[in-house]
């Protein structure tokens, strides 16, 4: 284990869905945080033609391409191996053919350097992303939201979380995307949906607001999916779709807000006299008229707002890195047999009690 004087140099590595990433992360004692590299290989290309994530594909991929991701990133970082101080790969939640591919590489490199080893909860790297370029102690409230997950959770610090909400069928993220695909929209469909949503009528189409009234903080989106396909089968002129496009963004970021407020409620009761502080982060937080809804309602409640630079709200290693220096700097090092996850909840307790997903029912990834 390293010195607890010492400044952590970690190596990051994510390969959870279909973006071979690879970062070096510095973390000081004192916790300060410096990105020294983020490199991403995306594979747009090798899905758009399917029009999603194909998981054999995505695995193939990290295969071929990972070696060349961590080469560069070291580069760009200007370090070798023996500066490195831990290794963090992500060992779930994720497609379990790409989780397996980023984990090997991890346990490799710990295992020749004998560095100590950190298996990241995917969704903790996305829990800390923001700090990766704000100075953002805990605790805090985060809304992790993309497109396989949407959850409200109380973050403690890394392996300190406690959910308050979570979907009960599809994320938001996953109905961006596949209401894009009923609109004709390419691959992947969030954000050409909000390209297309510019300018459009939030207020022409109706949709439906799910879970309205209803207590708690959970999120539905499978009706509004099902409402916005029906309408996209009849449309034909390019106003309408832009139309519906906005009425859908509109919808989403409403429902995120809404949820959220009843969080920030709930949070402000449980933490009186202590500083407020709300964290939205995933691919989701880089949509602009959500992170315009979502800032409006963490002010109404008197929080401050905390998103990701854009590019660490996407998949990316950097979140991984940091989460994985955190961890290690914590004493919680990983084995080298440590197990990839297809789901792995970050409130265990919760997710037993109240799980999301159960055998032959689709749903949320944990």
């Amino acid at each position: 284990m390293p010195d607890a004087a010492q400044a952590e140099i970690v190596l990051g590595l994510e390969t959870s869905c279909d973006e071979t990433a690879a970062a070096v992360v510095r973390r000081s004692p004192e916790g300060r945080v410096e990105v020294l590299s983020s490199v991403v290989a995306s594979q747009v290309a090798q899905h758009a033609p399917f029009g999603g994530v194909v998981p054999e594909i995505a695995a193939r991929a990290h295969v071929e391409t990972i070696d060349a991701i961590v080469k560069e990133a070291m580069a760009q970082a200007g370090v070798g191996y023996g500066e490195l101080t831990g290794v963090a790969a992500t060992a779930g939640p994720g497609l379990v053919g790409g989780v397996m591919v980023g984990l090997s590489f991890g346990k490799a490199v710990a295992l020749a350097r004998g560095l100590p080893l950190a298996a990241v909860n995917h969704l903790e790297g996305h829990a800390v992303s923001a700090r990766l370029a704000a100075d953002l102690p805990y605790p805090f409230l985060l809304l992790l939201v993309s497109g396989g997950h949407c959850q409200l959770l109380e973050v403690a610090g890394v392996g300190a979380h406690r959910r308050l909400g979570s979907t009960i069928d599809d994320a938001a993220g996953e109905a961006f995307d596949k209401i894009a695909k009923t609109l004709g929209l390419p691959y992947p469909g969030g954000p050409a949906l909000e390209r297309l949503a510019e300018g459009g009528d939030p207020v022409r189409f109706t949709l439906p607001r799910a879970l309205l009234g209803r207590a708690g903080c959970d999120f539905s989106f499978s009706g509004l999916k099902t409402a916005a396909a029906r309408l996209a089968e009849g449309l034909s002129d390019d106003v309408a779709r832009r139309d519906l496009a906005a009425a859908v963004q509109a919808a989403i970021a409403t429902q995120l807000a809404e949820r959220s407020d009843r969080a920030m409620a709930a949070y402000v009761r449980e933490h009186e006299g202590r500083a407020l502080r709300f964290v939205v982060a995933g691919g989701v937080a880089a949509n602009k008229a959500v992170r315009r809804r979502l800032e409006e309602a963490a002010a109404a409640r008197g929080f401050s707002f905390t998103a990701p630079p854009l590019a660490y709200c996407t998949d990316n290693a950097a979140m991984i890195a940091l989460a994985g220096a955190e961890r290690l700097a914590a004493g919680l090092a990983d084995p080298l047999d440590a197990p990839a996850r297809p789901r792995w909840p970050l409130d265990a307790a919760a997710a037993a009690a109240n799980p999301t997903h159960v055998p032959g029912r689709k749903g949320a990834k944990a």
